[in-house]
């Protein structure tokens, strides 16, 4: 769980810090006061140190996690370059950023300075990997995008946040069978009401919502805060937010 962050001169922060709750955490605050970026900060460090499957190292080293922790921050930030994300004045720049969480070993302190190109600076690295992989919802839904956006996504050069396409690969995963199903249908019920009915998805994997009593409703045609109380009902389904994780969840003021 996280515990604490401190940011010092990333974007629009000069200096910040942050201690947070195990449950539900707000935070609120002005246009342009950096909310959606001190969400994806928190999102990116923490989804580049989760184990990557697609190798083998054991446990994270300093060498991986310099490269990780650079590639995760523009891929979700955008900037046109790391350095990019230092606060900006005349002169060299110097960007600091510490996580502590409940497990000390997860505690992570690295920096980055304007002139940085493809790596952090690592002052302490964790000793194991995050044990469980965060969501990000954008201030988009995305349920209409699956299942296509993944594969254009990866075969083209498109300037997407990388949070599209990882909540994307979360949506589309086969649902839990079996011990959990009970657990999984406790906590749909309150969402199910909300939304009139429930989700489903077809054998090309388009998303629709089951109403009651009506049939189905192609996505498109559901209302926009019913799509993102369909995207939470889906991951409840799929068991990614069934226990214990990071769910980031960047709401514009206007929809709330």
């Amino acid at each position: 769980m996280l515990k604490q962050a401190s940011i010092k001169n990333l974007t629009v922060f000069s200096q910040a810090n942050l201690e947070f709750a195990s449950g539900l955490n707000i935070i609120v605050g002005e246009n342009g006061m950096g909310k959606s970026h001190l969400l994806k900060v928190l999102y990116a460090i923490i989804a580049a140190g989760c184990d990557p499957k697609s190798t083998t190292i054991p446990q994270p080293t300093q060498s991986h996690l310099q490269k990780a922790y650079a590639d995760k921050l523009v891929k979700v930030l955008r900037p046109d370059g790391l350095g990019r994300l230092a606060r900006r004045k005349q002169g060299r720049e110097r960007c600091e950023i510490g996580l502590v969480f409940a497990e000390p070993s997860a505690n992570i302190q690295l920096s980055l300075s304007t002139a940085s190109k493809s790596e952090v600076q690592i002052e302490n690295a964790p000793t194991q990997w995050q044990a469980k992989s965060p969501v990000f919802f954008p201030t988009r839904e995305l349920l209409t995008l699956c299942p296509w956006f993944i594969g254009f996504y990866d075969n083209y050069h498109l300037k997407f946040e990388e949070t599209w396409r990882d909540t994307c690969s979360l949506l589309i995963a086969p649902k839990l069978k079996g011990a959990r199903e009970k657990q999984v249908a406790n906590m749909l019920k309150p969402l199910e009401q909300a939304m009139g009915g429930k989700v489903v998805v077809d054998d090309l994997g388009n998303f629709y919502l089951q109403v009651t009593g009506e049939g189905k409703l192609e996505m498109p045609l559901v209302a926009e805060g019913l799509r993102k109380l369909a995207m939470l009902a889906q991951l409840i389904s799929t068991g990614t937010l069934l226990e214990q994780g990071y769910l980031f969840w960047d709401e514009p003021e206007t929809n709330l």
